[in-house]
Order: C-alpha cells, then sequence, then structure tokens
C-alpha cells in the first residue's frame, strides 16, 4: 500500500472507501493535504516568469520549490502511516498466554502506540509548514490565480485537524503521561497556528480579489 502514490486515482478512491485498514484516516488527511499544497505550487508556477511580478520573482521560487518539498514528504509519511498501522496490528497479534508474553506484548504495544502517535502529529507539522508558505504566497501571487492559494489554505488547515484524530486514537492508551502532555500541548498549538494562517491567507485572497 506504500506505493499509493503512483496508483491511478480512481483506484486510490476505491481503496479507502473498501475494507481494507489502509490508507486510513491518518494516510488520507495527508494525501488530500498534498493535492491542497500543490495548488500552492501551482499559483507559484502562474506566477514565476511573468514580467508583472518580476520583482518578487526570487520569493515565490522559494516558495514554490518548498511547496514541491512538502509534497514529496507527505508523499514519505503516507507510507510511514501506513507502516505504523501496521506495525501495531503486527503487535496486537502477539500471543498473551503467559505473564511473560504479556508483559513483553505490553512494551510493544507502548511503542507502537508512540509511533502511530507521532506519525500524524509530523504530518500535521508538515502541513503546518505548507500553510506558512501558503500565507506568504496569498500576498504576491499573480492574482489571475490568486484564489488557489485559498483553496490550499483550506484544505490544508482542515487536513491539520483531520490527521490529528490519528493521534488523539492512540492518547488514551499511552500509559507515558509526560509523553500525552507534550502531545496534547503540541497538537493545541498546531491547530491554533493553522487556524491563524488560514485566516491570514484567506483574507489576504479575498481582499486581492475584489
Amino acid at each position: 500500500m506504500s506505493e499509493i502514490f503512483d496508483f491511478p486515482y480512481r483506484k486510490v478512491v476505491a481503496v479507502a472507501a473498501s475494507d481494507a485498514p489502509t490508507p486510513g484516516g491518518g494516510s488520507v488527511s495527508a494525501l488530500v493535504g498534498a493535492l491542497g499544497v500543490a495548488m500552492t505550487a501551482m499559483v507559484g508556477n502562474l506566477t514565476v516568469g511573468k514580467p508583472k511580478f518580476a520583482d518578487v520573482e526570487p520569493q515565490v521560487k522559494e516558495i514554490t520549490g518548498a511547496a514541491y518539498f512538502i509534497i514529496n514528504k507527505l508523499e514519505k509519511m503516507v507510507s510511514a502511516d501506513i507502516a505504523a498501522f501496521g506495525k501495531f496490528m503486527e503487535v496486537y497479534r502477539l500471543p498473551k498466554n503467559t505473564d511473560e508474553e504479556k508483559a513483553r506484548r505490553e512494551e510493544l504495544m507502548q511503542k507502537a502506540l508512540k509511533t502511530a502517535t507521532d506519525t500524524p502529529v509530523e504530518i500535521a507539522r508538515t502541513l503546518l509548514e505548507a500553510l506558512v508558505i501558503t500565507e506568504k504566497l496569498s500576498k504576491i501571487g499573480n492574482k489571475m490565480a490568486i484564489s488557489d492559494a485559498g483553496v490550499a489554505a483550506y484544505i490544508c488547515e482542515a487536513a491539520v485537524n483531520a490527521v490529528l484524530l490519528s493521534a488523539d486514537i492512540n492518547i488514551p492508551m499511552v500509559k507515558d503521561q509526560d509523553y500525552v502532555s507534550k502531545v496534547l500541548a503540541e497538537k493545541a498549538s498546531l491547530v491554533t497556528e493553522a487556524k491563524r494562517l488560514k485566516e491570514a491567507a484567506v483574507a489576504v485572497v479575498e481582499e486581492r480579489m475584489k
């Protein structure tokens, strides 16, 4: 399933809709986020090379390059999310007939839960990077395509909120409360900052479309 980026889009939708456990919510959020930041790249590409925007071209090139980097990173994170779920299920199926087996299974389960939590949080961090560059581009991108910067902002913020649900479902099972506190604090920060960046980008986009 890690090769999902090579699937025809119709197959991606079909597999996501099936009873297969992957791609699940975390992977789908990353896939959607990649489409969002692709809109950022598109606005950048429609700005570079236009004489009217020559004065901001170096900045736009940098933003566009960053958008492609983020897309590639999200592709890797889809694979990581699928692998994390696979590891969790592998541990879940371990025998628990003896005290020794139970203890070993619990130890591995706690590690698997942290990995399955860390991965969606990392996806959210990456999507926040997408929002940072989208907010910058909203101010200087080609006005003829600037609505798509707003699309990118809306999609990436939604993907941040969506992917963090994949962390939320694991957190109650994690016993390390220091770890839980750190994750919850970062989650709150990511959600707040994503909303701020989305609103800032959309406000600029709406003003520039008038």
